[in-house]
């Protein structure tokens, strides 16, 4: 998942806002709340690039040339995308 930084920050604003709204935080910093759900955004699609590359190297890696876009390809990335996934221990 590719986010922009734009949108990553919007997701920041969004998360802290809601968490807010809702009662569920309340916040004794909104700008120390906001930085800290953008460092974790920024975290997440960080590591999320880093896993899809990992796939994507596995199945390039491969003997058989295998083609991206068809079925095959997308069978073999999911499941080596979930490993890694498993990996990082998400």
């Amino acid at each position: 998942m590719i986010l922009s930084e734009d949108r990553q920050y919007h997701l920041a604003h969004i998360v802290t806002d809601k968490v807010w709204g809702d009662d569920i935080v309340d916040f004794s910093d909104d700008d120390l709340a906001l930085k800290a759900a953008k460092i974790a955004i920024i975290a997440f699609v960080k590591e999320d690039m880093e896993i899809d590359k990992k796939a994507r190297e596995k199945v390039a890696s491969l003997k058989r040339n295998v083609v991206e876009g068809t079925r095959e390809w997308e069978i073999l990335y999911k499941k080596y995308y979930e490993e890694e996934r498993n990996r990082y221990g998400v």
